[in-house]
């Protein structure tokens, strides 16, 4: 269904938004209920083929009244410092790499020194011209990122000396923190999540009030990602867009296997915290959460895991990259999150700093994660395979108990007074 509306999608296996060029994809967002790869790929498709209806359109309606591309000058003093450092400085520059591999941050301290540096010969060697610190720093960004790219196009290099479908190791870790309804701490690499699981009853639901209306939620994912986690400081308070972002796809993957309110009548709160940072920190956050749930004994259908793909390509030629980190994705041409279970997907994130890429490599992209995500969920279940059967000691306990419609006005009682007096009697919510 294309441009689907409200009351078809609650019917909807799939819900799937694409943006793109004639015949290529820049974006996707998709949440699932475990759909195959195969079709999800025949979505995009179809997807694909609307979207080149709608280019051709616009490009019919630039003819008639578009105005005539502005041309932009080019930076010539960006070009001149870039040359110039290059030749001077590109042995430095590359062995940056080996520093920046273990920080996500773009501001480790070797960088900095050789930064500080080339600024003091530049302006030295220089006394006519303004040299920009921030200038510098994006010609050292620039060439060290075209080291990386080459290296991996060529030879297949990555930056931490990994295979292209090599994943980095992976460690898990359930009951974390004893006091908690459940929790789990992921670590794949040098990112790691920890994650806690609160469960409340069914009154604690978090209701919204939209322009669409009331609804409300039930199973409530947020992620933080404290400055700490990229060796920073910085100020802590208002979840940032990308927190926002980061926490609503965690979310949307787990969404599927939460249990259904009369088998589980919980509300269930889960936070994902980012200790440490170095690429894919949603997926960490995803097969993190899927552990906690597990811990606290929420009976998920199946567990979930994440994976983020990445690529670097040169005209026609490409590499994808499984489990990238986050110099490769500073420096790489794509960020694609794929999670799902052993049966299929549940959720997609794509985007991309090139011109959009095609179906193939769309394809050959989900048949690598599929791989790696099997491969971390065995990782996952090695430490705990099930929902562990009973509910934390510290859990609060719900008992459902199902009265005849004609029988409830006996339940309340005259003026709730039957009621009321269960509720004093036992100190249970009713």
């Amino acid at each position: 269904m294309i441009n689907s509306v409200a009351s078809e999608a609650e019917f909807s296996e799939l819900d799937l938004i694409v943006s793109g060029l004639k015949d290529k994809t820049l974006m996707i967002e998709s949440g699932a209920l475990q759909v195959s790869e195969e079709i999800a790929l025949q979505c995009i498709e179809k997807a694909q083929e609307e979207i080149k209806k709608i280019v051709e359109a616009i490009e019919d309606f630039t003819k008639k009244v578009g105005a005539p591309k502005e041309k932009v000058a080019p930076n010539t003093a960006y070009l001149e410092l870039l040359a110039r450092v290059e030749k001077t400085y590109k042995a430095e520059i590359e062995n940056l790499v080996k520093a920046r591999v273990v920080k996500e941050s773009s501001k480790a301290e070797e960088s900095d020194a050789l930064i500080d540096t080339i600024f003091q010969n530049e302006t030295a060697a220089n006394p006519d011209v303004s040299v920009d610190k921030k200038l510098v720093a994006k010609v050292v960004e620039s060439i060290l990122f075209k080291s990386i790219r080459l290296k991996t196009l060529s030879k297949g290099e990555r930056p931490d000396g990994r295979k292209i479908d090599e994943i980095r190791p992976i460690s898990a870790e359930v009951s974390m923190l004893p006091r908690t309804h459940g929790s789990a701490i992921f670590q794949r690499g040098d990112t790691q999540a920890l994650t806690v699981v609160t469960l409340g009853s069914p009154r604690l639901e978090q209701l919204i009030e939209s322009a669409e209306g009331e609804e409300s939620k039930r199973y409530i994912h947020h992620y933080s990602m404290p400055p700490y986690s990229v060796g920073e400081t910085g100020r802590v308070g208002v979840p940032s867009r990308r927190e926002v972002g980061h926490g609503a796809l965690a979310e949307r993957a787990l969404l599927p296997v939460i249990p259904k309110q009369d088998k589980f009548p919980y509300t269930i709160r889960v936070v994902s915290e980012i200790l440490s940072s170095n690429g894919s920190t949603s997926m960490a956050a995803t097969c993190g959460s899927t552990l906690a749930l597990m811990d606290a004994g929420v009976p998920i259908t199946k567990p979930v895991a994440g994976i983020a793909m990445g690529m670097v390509s040169k005209e026609d030629k490409y590499v994808i990259l499984t489990d990238i980190l986050g110099l490769e994705d500073f420096s790489g041409d794509m960020d694609f999150k794929v999670a799902g279970t052993d049966s299929g997907i549940t959720a997609i994130q794509l985007d991309v700093k090139v011109l959009g890429i095609t179906l193939v490599q769309i394809k050959e992209v989900f048949e690598r994660a599929k791989k790696a995500r099997l491969f971390i969920l065995e990782k996952m279940l090695a430490v705990l395979p099930t929902p562990r059967e009973k509910l934390s000691t510290y859990a609060p306990k719900i008992e459902q108990l199902h009265i005849a419609i004609e029988k409830i006005g006996e339940v309340i009682g005259p003026g709730g007074r039957v009621i009321r007096n269960i509720i004093a009697q036992t100190g249970a919510t009713v």
